[in-house]
């Protein structure tokens, strides 16, 4: 088949480096993948094109750039699935990290996350006589993690990571969870509070806005964002209750669970504290805007029809063997 490839380019060593695309048309079979197209590219066309692979069986993770305008695998993505109408396929260089040349990008930033949450056990009190052991269900539900090739799609597609570098990320957050629900990490009981702890901070878990694009992008089927709402109800349960996320996430809850719908005009202030006075005037210009334009929630909520039934919905999730 006949394919166009539109791969936009970045060449740091000329004079005043800037990004811009360049097509290359060429015939590929009908089962060659997007690396296959690259390679071509690089070995028959343009020698200079830069990339990154490796195995090409999606199991080191090297080919991750964005297809389409969505992270994946050049060598698990299909050019015949990813073409447009007019046989073309859009290629750019993974997100967020900052490109060394065409579709290779710095993972300095990507590892230095991954660091910071001391990706390896960490278990405290006396070393047993023998091997740490751990059940086979423990082990099972952990698997789904483990299955990580740190290729760095998720951060690539991070719309937290794209406005604010410091948040730890899809991929570094979980990695911690790898741990914390690891039963031979932490105390007796397989609480990893110091790890808790630290991920309640700022920049951690609760930095999540639940955009999904980390489970989308994901080729392993890790679904961070999954892992990052089980590492909150984690820090809840271990007692760290108290932080701006945990309470937005009790205030959503509880409005939903009273009316059938948000309360979105009380959320903040049940966030923050109805008397944090300084935060709430911090917040006024924003609410002064959203008033201007139309967008301030009614300040009267009332609740939905059939509320009774979300709360029944709130009960059995709270009580699962309630009838």
């Amino acid at each position: 088949m006949d394919v166009t490839f539109k791969i936009k380019r970045y060449d740091p060593e000329v004079e005043a480096p800037e990004s811009y695309w360049q097509d290359f048309s060429l015939t590929l079979d009908d089962s060659a993948t997007v690396l296959d197209g690259l390679i071509k590219i690089r070995e028959e066309i343009d020698g200079t094109l830069s990339l990154r692979c490796s195995c090409r069986s999606a199991i080191c993770g090297s080919c991750a750039m964005r297809i389409n305008g969505h992270a994946g695998l050049a060598c698990k993505m299909q050019v015949r699935l990813a073409v447009d109408d007019d046989n073309v396929i859009i290629i750019e260089p993974a997100g967020v990290m900052p490109v060394v040349k065409d579709l290779v990008v710095d993972f300095d930033m990507f590892w230095s996350k991954i660091m910071a949450v001391d990706p390896y056990l960490r278990p405290e009190g006396p070393e047993p006589d023998a091997e740490y052991i751990a059940s086979n269900e423990a082990m099972l539900h952990l698997s789904g993690v483990t299955a990580c090739i740190m290729c760095g799609a998720c951060v690539s597609d991070c719309t937290v990571m794209e406005v604010d570098p410091t948040f730890l990320g899809p991929a570094a957050l979980a990695k911690a969870y790898r741990f914390t629900a690891d039963p031979r990490d932490g105390d007796a009981q397989g609480v990893s509070r110091d790890r808790l702890e630290a991920l309640n901070g700022p920049t951690g878990m609760w930095d999540c806005t639940r955009c999904a694009e980390c489970v989308e992008v994901c080729p392993k089927g890790v679904a961070p964002m999954d892992r990052i709402m089980a590492l909150r109800e984690q820090a809840i349960n271990a007692g760290f209750d108290n932080t701006y996320g945990a309470r937005h996430a009790e205030a959503f809850s509880s409005s939903l669970e009273h009316s059938g719908q948000l309360d979105e005009l009380r959320l903040v202030p049940n966030t923050v504290g109805v008397f944090n006075l300084p935060v709430l005037l911090n917040m006024a210009p924003e609410a002064l805007r959203a008033l201007t334009h139309g967008k301030l929630p009614p300040i009267i909520h009332k609740k939905i029809e059939n509320a009774d039934r979300v709360r029944k919905l709130f009960r059995r999730v709270e009580d699962p063997d309630r009838s």
